[in-house]
């Protein structure tokens, strides 16, 4: 008699609705407050509630990115603080680097990409508070749209390599190079996570690195808080915001950090699948 092991895929089972809401509840308030995914929150509770393998953690937190961002789009596009062609072109360079950088992980050293990458945005988030108020940018010119371009193609090849969301490189690369106003660059973020967290998703869900349910379910669960988030963001100034977003990176750098001194029998940090839009 021979007896056929079917290995798992694991799930969320042993996740409670109340925490489900409040894991959702805060990703929503931080996509709504500095136009990021809110992979930041999800992947860390996912991991720690499902014991989930990190990869299905990075798939179902994008999958869950995307209803929350796009509530946020949402409320950012109805006070017109979306920046449609800065949108189109670093969307354009996001995807095409997501797919580069998930084919570069098992090419390219991490540890020193991670070491640079906490580098610059410790300086970006210095560069932030140091910012004055700013006026919007310049009329783009075609020079300006291959740099955005080229932005948006370094943001989704770090994602695919680092594990790290798109919205915390593309909004300060917005308002330190082009004097973007703060919550114009967040809305255009959001713009461009919601296809990157689409493309993103049905490559994770052939691949079954994604739980949609649960997904689904923080998803949902975030979309309240992401309009509350959009439009706190809306009235605050600009100092106050680039601060907020300055403690913000200096908190992703903290837990890059981390990722260079991984625990015993803890998964590195660093591995990641499609996550451009995840946190």
């Amino acid at each position: 008699m021979t007896t056929t092991h079917t290995e798992a895929m694991p799930t969320a089972g042993h996740v409670t609705p109340w925490k489900g809401l409040l894991i959702g509840a805060i990703a929503g308030m931080l996509s709504g407050l500095f136009g990021i995914g809110g992979g930041i929150v999800i992947v860390p509770a996912l991991l720690a509630l499902t014991k989930m393998e990190r990869k299905l953690a990075h798939g179902t937190s994008l999958a869950a990115t995307l209803p929350i961002a796009a509530a946020s789009l949402v409320t950012y596009a109805a006070n017109d603080n979306v920046d449609w062609p800065f949108a189109a072109c670093l969307a354009v360079g996001a995807i095409v680097g997501a797919v580069v950088g998930t084919h570069l992980l098992q090419v390219i050293p991490k540890t020193p990409l991670t070491i640079i990458f906490i580098v610059t945005i410790l300086a970006t988030a210095v560069r932030l508070l140091l910012s004055d108020e700013v006026v919007g940018r310049d009329q783009l010119s075609v020079l300006g749209g291959i740099a955005l371009v080229v932005i948006g193609f370094v943001t989704g090849t770090l994602a695919g390599l680092l594990g790290i969301g798109g919205g915390v490189i593309m909004v300060p690369a917005m308002v330190v190079l082009f004097s973007q106003v703060p919550v114009i660059a967040k809305g255009t973020s959001v713009a461009v996570i919601v296809p990157s967290s689409i493309v993103g998703t049905i490559r994770n869900r052939k691949k079954r690195n994604a739980d949609i349910p649960l997904a689904a379910a923080i998803g949902v669960a975030g979309i309240v808080s992401a309009v509350v988030g959009s439009i706190i963001s809306d009235g605050i100034s600009d100092g106050v915001s680039n601060a907020m977003f300055a403690i913000l990176l200096v908190l992703v750098a903290l837990l890059q950090i981390r990722t260079l001194f991984p625990s015993r029998g803890d998964d590195s940090l660093l591995d990641a699948s499609d996550t451009t839009g995840d946190a």
